[in-house]
């Protein structure tokens, strides 16, 4: 899997689960204490998020960090 591939899947994965939740971008980045444009940039897999960021998102989605990473598709 190359750099690229595994950004889009955890993008994808980020915002099927907060859609699940019924969270908009905006709710979801106030909850994890991130910028707004921050999420979006997620989840069209335009950013390498670091670990401290990816555990920010899980609790504020109140799953844990393996669920980011199951991949669905």
């Amino acid at each position: 899997m190359d750099n690229r591939e595994i950004l889009i899947k955890f993008g994808h994965r980020v915002r099927e689960i907060r859609k699940e939740k019924n969270l908009s971008q905006e709710e979801l980045s106030f909850k994890a204490d991130l910028h707004r444009t921050y999420i979006g940039m997620i989840e069209r897999a335009e950013k390498n998020i670091t670990l401290v960021n990816i555990e920010k998102i899980a609790k504020a989605l109140n799953v844990d960090i393996k669920e980011l990473f199951n991949d669905k598709l």
